[in-house]
């Protein structure tokens, strides 16, 4: 990890550079993957899993009798956590329904906003190095809440041609409503194009290596909504010298164990905590299982010596963090200014693993410095608002002078004409 002592202001948009890999590189080979799945539908997705994942499957769809063999591979002990971590998800998220209300906007002018589930909804997810049963959760929790009429799940198959059992459990838990072995770019085209076994969605959500962020971002050009745009995972821990160290380290070493490309800064004012921190590092990064993935992330990291609380703050509103921990004596008055995060976890007892697994929150959230503009995953983004308005005779007598004058000075003579006619009705 580098060490930075006392950077100058001027040294910070530098010194925050993500390792970001630019996915317009792997456009013209992913574009061709989805135009094939839009033009041949199922066949080219059986091809490509053969081509990518290495399996020659039969079917996409996941059965019913596959599900239930999932089940019983799952441990008793996980199906407990899984249905723990679902009660606390749900709390959080039925928390966020909306409730419509009616407003007199002026007299005789009724508007009103109505939340409204996308009937359709796609969810990818990963099987990688590691098979991401929580993000299962993460998604299709708040689309049930929401109300969405059907949800979709793609996965990819391993050799033998099956999903991961405690996806597929997962699933299940959560309410999902069609499964299917298809991973990579072949996914999201099959969500965005619809294919002859996997239905078309209005929208996809989840996370996955370049190829699948490539494709998203594509799709999402012309054919169907994404959640957002996402890069590698990513942490700032704040931390003092009444910080725990291994507390710390373990924090920062659970972020750089996604992946080679993620990234994990640390600020504080205190030279000696960082002396403290890298040690402990080298002592858990030994007994880690995923100690090589995490020590290459390691190398795209950093440990910032900085002046004082002024300029953690502001460095961590200027990197916009995909996770914070802030792990301070004074963490509520640091919180209470940072404005760019994605989620943030507050004092020694908050790691962000709680976020990742079962405190409730949504673990799928901006990176790359998108939390600056984006939220992470809600029930809002399972919804769309409609707005509804009624005008009385009255209320456009009230209003219709104003609409008049406006729609004239756009030169917008029929939007006036609208109003006119109206005006000089004399019916009931």
């Amino acid at each position: 990890m580098q060490i930075i002592k006392y950077p100058l202001r001027s040294q910070w948009a530098e010194i925050l550079t993500r390792p970001v890999f630019d996915t317009s590189a792997l456009n013209s080979t992913v574009s061709s993957v989805l135009d094939d799945i839009k033009e041949r539908g199922d066949q080219a997705v059986f091809e490509y899993e053969e081509k990518f994942d290495k399996v020659k499957l039969l079917s996409l769809a996941v059965s019913a009798e596959e599900i239930a063999e999932a089940e019983n591979l799952v441990s008793q002990e996980l199906k407990e956590a899984i249905r723990q971590a679902k009660e606390n998800i749900e709390i959080f998220h039925r928390s966020q329904i909306f409730e419509t209300k009616k407003i007199e906007t002026s007299k005789g002018v009724i508007c009103w906003q109505k939340a409204v589930a996308i009937e359709k909804v796609g969810l990818y997810i990963p099987g990688g190095t590691a098979p991401l049963f929580s993000t299962v959760l993460m998604l299709a929790i708040p689309a049930k809440i929401a109300g969405c009429k059907e949800i979709v799940l793609c996965s990819p198959p391993n050799k033998e041609g099956n999903i991961h059992p405690a996806i597929l459990y997962a699933a299940k838990e959560a309410g999902v409503d069609k499964v299917f072995k298809a991973g990579g770019i072949q996914a999201i085209g099959a969500m965005a194009y619809g294919t002859e076994s996997i239905p078309k969605v209005y929208k996809i959500f989840g996370p996955g290596n370049q190829y699948v962020m490539a494709a998203k971002q594509l799709v999402s050009l012309r054919d169907v909504a994404i959640d957002m745009p996402a890069g590698p995972s990513e942490v700032q821990v704040i931390a003092d010298e009444t910080s725990i160290p291994a507390f710390v380290a373990a924090d920062l070493l659970s972020q750089a164990e996604h992946g080679a490309d993620s990234q994990v800064i640390l600020t504080t004012t205190s030279e000696s905590f960082i002396s403290e921190v890298l040690h402990e590092i080298e002592r858990q990064l030994f007994e880690l299982p995923r100690r090589e993935i995490a020590q290459k992330a390691l190398e795209n990291s950093k440990l910032i010596l900085l002046k004082n609380n002024r300029e953690i703050i502001d460095i961590t509103n200027e990197y916009a963090p995909e996770h914070l921990i802030i792990e301070t004596a004074d963490y509520a008055d640091i919180a209470d200014e940072i404005v760019n995060a994605g989620s943030v976890f507050l004092g020694n007892y908050t790691p962000e693993s709680a976020g990742d697994y079962a405190s409730g929150t949504n673990h799928t959230l901006p990176t790359n410095g998108y939390a600056k503009a984006y939220s992470g995953v809600n029930l809002d983004s399972f919804v769309k608002k409609i707005t509804f308005q009624k005008i009385t005779k009255d209320g456009i007598h009230n209003l219709g002078k104003t609409i008049e004058v406006m729609a004239e000075n756009e030169q917008l003579f029929a939007h006036k004409n609208a109003v006119t006619l109206r005006l000089k009705d004399k019916g009931k």
